[in-house]
C-alpha cells in the first residue's frame, strides 16, 4: 500500500503542528523530510527522530508498512 508525501506530512503535522515540515518522494515508498520545531530544543538528534518517527503511527512497522524508507533531518530553530 503507497502512501503520498502529504499524507506523511499531515501524520508529522498532527504531532507537531507549529513545525515547518518539508516532505519530498514520489515514488510511494521511499522519501525524504525536513521537520524543524521548537519542541527539539534541548534534544539530541537521536529524540528529535525518535518523536517524528512516533508521530508517523506505524506507517513505518514491518515489511507491510505503506513507507519503507524516510531520510529524516530534524532541528529546532535557530
Amino acid at each position: 500500500m503507497a502512501i503520498e508525501a502529504h499524507e506523511i506530512e499531515a501524520l508529522i503535522r498532527a504531532a507537531f503542528p507549529a513545525a515547518k515540515i518539508t516532505v519530498q518522494g514520489d515514488d510511494g515508498a521511499h522519501f525524504s523530510a525536513e521537520v524543524i520545531d521548537a519542541s527539539f530544543k534541548g534534544m539530541n538528534r537521536v529524540q528529535q527522530q525518535r518523536a517524528v518517527y512516533a508521530s508517523l503511527k506505524g506507517k513505518m512497522d514491518g515489511p507491510a508498512g505503506a513507507l519503507h524508507a524516510l531520510a529524516l533531518t530534524t532541528k529546532a530553530p535557530e
